[in-house]
């Protein structure tokens, strides 16, 4: 049960293409875009269409395979955990992440 405490599973369409990068001390990642969707019918009766955008990013051999396997479109599904952090920019200006850190993805359609 341990693992139920910070788990998220989204299926969503990818927005980008990943490219494999590396930190300076040369650990590999990929970040990439996740678009989830969402329709609900409004007071008037109208279907309403909401695209919520989520910030993914996956490590070592995963973000390898990610680089060669995802493109932008594909229908993915993505096991991770919900990850915050902050950082100042340039001009001294706190800046903060929400991101989804993958742990497993499973290609559904090309």
């Amino acid at each position: 049960m341990k693992n139920l405490r910070n788990q998220v599973q989204l299926i969503g369409n990818i927005g980008n293409t990943p490219l494999l990068k590396e930190t300076g001390n040369g650990k590999k990642y990929t970040t990439l875009s996740l678009a989830t969707n969402n329709s609900y019918i409004d007071k008037n009766g109208e279907r309403i269409k909401d695209t919520q955008w989520h910030n993914v990013v996956m490590w070592g051999k995963q973000a390898e395979v990610a680089e060669n396997y995802l493109i932008k479109g594909q229908e993915v599904c993505i096991v991770g955990k919900l990850n915050y952090r902050s950082y100042e920019d340039n001009d001294g200006k706190k800046m903060n992440i929400h991101e989804i850190v993958a742990s497993d993805f499973l290609m559904l359609r090309k």
